[in-house]
């Protein structure tokens, strides 16, 4: 439950952040946060589900 309280709270103020920020400076920063994730995704596929 802490854990989610602590989630929402930092949801929060990343959101509040973002409605600040500049359109390009948002949208670059959605670009590289979904690069990073694409990567992480590719690399877990390929290691497969034996190798935890």
């Amino acid at each position: 439950m802490l854990f989610l309280v602590a989630a929402l709270l930092l949801l929060g103020v990343v959101m509040g952040t973002v409605a600040h920020a500049p359109l390009s400076f948002t949208l670059v920063a959605a670009v590289v946060i979904a690069a990073w994730l694409g990567v992480f995704a590719v690399r877990e596929r390929r290691r497969g589900p034996s190798a935890h």
